[in-house]
C-alpha cells in the first residue's frame, strides 16, 4: 500500500551503534531523540537493543507508549497541564521554571517516587533555560525538593538561534557545573547539546566536563547539524517515501486564466516551458513537506502540490507508466511529517 516511508532497520541500528560506541570512547553519554519518528516501536526496540544510554522525546505521549527497559527523558520542559503524566511516566524531566519543580515535586510525591530532573540553562540560543546568573538559585531550589533528585544541568543550541556549539559557550555550561559542585553538590550529568555538537567533541575543544548529548538529527539521517556534513561513515539513507503515480497526462506547464491564491493562501508563480509530461503522485501537504523531498529517480522534477496531491514533470523520464512507485530521500522536515500522519504506510526492511 501506498504512500508509504520505508525504514532501513539494520541501517538505523548501525546508526545507533557507532554513536554510541563513538561517544562512549570520549566518556560522553547517549540520548538518542525519538521525536522525529514519533517513537516508532520498532525503531525503539532497535535502541533499545543496541542499548544506548537514554530514550528521549518532546511528547508525554511518545514516552509514555514505549515499551523499553531504559530510562526515558522528557526533553521539552513541561506543560503545567502534563506535570501528573511527566512525574508518572518519566525517569528524567528537564525543567527551567522554579514554580514548575515545585509543582513537579508534589506530583512526584503523590507517587512517592524520586523523579530525576535535568535544569536547562540558556547559553544564548533563546530557546528554554534559565540564564546564567539564576541558573545556582534555581538549582537550590531543586535541592530542598524532597522528590526530586537533580541529575545535572544542560543546554540546547542551533534548534532556535542557530546558535554553533563552541568552546566558549559550551564552557560557560562547564564553569557553572564546576561552580556548583564547588559547594559540595552532586552533578551527574552536563548535556551539551545536540547533533550539532558532535564536531565539537572530535576537534578536541569540547570542555572536558560536557559528558552527555542528545543526538536526532545524526541518528536518523547521518549528518551533523551545525553546518550539514555527512558524519563518521554513518548512513543517510535510513529512510525513503513511495508515492505511487495517479495520474499521467501531458499538459500545459502554466496554468491557464488569471492567477490567485492557491489553497495555502500563496499567490503562485509558473515559468511557461511549453507542453510537459505531468505526473500526479497520491501524497500531498498534510502528510509531508514536500518542499524537502528529493526524488531519487533521474529526470524527476517536484512542481509543487496541493493538501492531497504531489505534481512532478517526468517529461524526462523513460518508459514511466500510471501506476509506477516514485522514490524521495528526505530531510528532518520530510521526516517529522511523514511520521506524523496517519495516512502514511510504514514500511520495514
Amino acid at each position: 500500500m501506498y504512500p508509504r516511508l520505508v525504514i532501513a532497520k539494520n541501517k538505523f541500528a548501525y546508526n545507533a551503534k557507532t554513536l554510541k560506541e563513538h561517544l562512549k570512547s570520549r566518556g560522553v553519554s547517549m540520548m538518542a531523540v525519538t521525536k522525529s519518528f514519533c517513537a516508532d516501536p520498532v525503531m525503539v526496540d532497535v535502541l533499545t537493543e543496541v542499548g544506548v544510554d537514554y530514550l528521549a522525546d518532546s511528547r508525554i505521549e511518545n514516552l509514555r507508549s514505549m515499551e523499553s527497559t531504559l530510562p526515558k527523558v522528557l526533553l521539552r520542559i513541561p506543560m503545567r497541564s502534563e506535570l501528573e503524566e511527566a512525574a508518572k511516566y518519566c525517569d528524567v524531566v528537564f525543567v527551567s521554571e522554579k514554580e514548575t519543580i515545585l509543582e513537579l515535586n508534589e506530583e512526584a510525591k503523590k507517587l512517592d517516587k524520586k523523579l530525576q530532573v535535568l535544569l536547562m540553562v540558556d547559553l544564548g540560543d533563546l530557546r528554554e533555560g534559565v540564564l546564567q546568573e539564576d541558573a545556582l538559585d534555581t538549582l537550590a531550589v531543586i535541592d530542598e525538593c524532597s522528590h526530586l533528585s537533580l541529575l545535572g544541568i544542560g543546554t540546547n543550541l542551533s534548534c532556535y538561534g542557530g546558535v554553533i556549539p563552541s568552546e566558549e559557550n559550551l564552557g560557560q555550561l562547564a564553569s557553572l557545573a564546576r561552580k556548583y559542585r564547588g559547594t559540595g553538590k552532586e552533578l551527574s550529568m552536563v548535556s551539551g547539546g545536540n547533533s550539532s555538537s558532535v564536531t565539537l567533541l572530535d576537534s578536541g575543544k569540547m570542555p572536558e566536563e560536557i559528558n552527555n548529548l542528545r543526538l536526532g538529527e545524526v541518528l536518523i539521517l547521518g549528518r551533523e547539524t551545525a553546518a550539514g556534513e555527512h558524519y563518521l561513515d554513518l548512513h543517510e539513507d535510513v529512510f525513503r517515501l513511495e508515492a505511487q503515480l495517479v495520474e499521467l497526462k501531458t499538459k500545459p506547464s502554466k496554468p491557464m486564466g488569471e492567477i490567485g491564491m492557491n489553497a495555502f493562501g500563496e499567490v503562485p508563480y509558473f515559468e511557461d516551458k511549453g507542453p510537459m509530461l505531468r505526473g500526479i503522485l497520491a501524497i500531498g501537504k498534510q502528510d509531508v513537506d514536500y518542499e524537502h523531498l528529493t526524488p531519487r529517480e533521474e529526470g524527476v522534477e517536484i512542481l509543487g502540490g496541493s493538501s492531497d496531491h504531489l505534481l512532478v514533470d517526468v517529461t524526462n523520464v523513460p518508459n514511466i507508466q500510471l501506476g509506477d512507485v516514485l522514490s524521495f530521500d528526505l530531510d528532518y522536515s520530510s521526516v517529522l511529517t511523514l511520521f506524523t500522519s496517519p495516512y502514511v504506510k510504514r514500511h520495514y526492511e
